[in-house]
């Protein structure tokens, strides 16, 4: 459970994946017994005294992975985040690259002694 917050600040808590996995179950068993989608979010969030946009971003990223509904699946998103860092390393490195290439072209292009 969440520890008691103060009023006016926004809360830090983390959650376990465990605790994430448990409220997107409640909500979609609260979904189909009900049939319907609305209310079924802030009714399980307010019964685990979770945050209401927590719960609903972890539905909503659980709906994604499923394939329930479009969007970018938390495994391509870590790929992609992974992508990235290593082309900013190869950029860095290309960089490297470039100015120690120009700082020994001009080596050579000076008169030798």
């Amino acid at each position: 459970m969440p520890t008691e917050r103060i009023p006016g600040k926004p809360s830090t808590r983390r959650y376990t994946p465990a605790e994430k996995e448990q409220a997107v179950r409640l909500v979609r068993q609260l979904r189909a017994e009900i049939g319907t989608e609305h209310g079924t979010i802030q009714r399980v969030a307010a019964q685990l005294g979770y945050g209401v946009e927590s719960v609903r971003s972890w539905v909503r990223q659980a709906d994604i992975d499923t394939g329930q509904k479009p969007g970018v699946s938390t495994a391509e998103a870590k790929k992609i985040k992974a992508l990235e860092q290593e082309n900013r390393e190869l950029k860095r490195a290309n960089e490297i690259l470039r100015r120690a290439s120009a700082f020994f072209a001009a080596e050579l292009d000076r008169p030798q002694r």
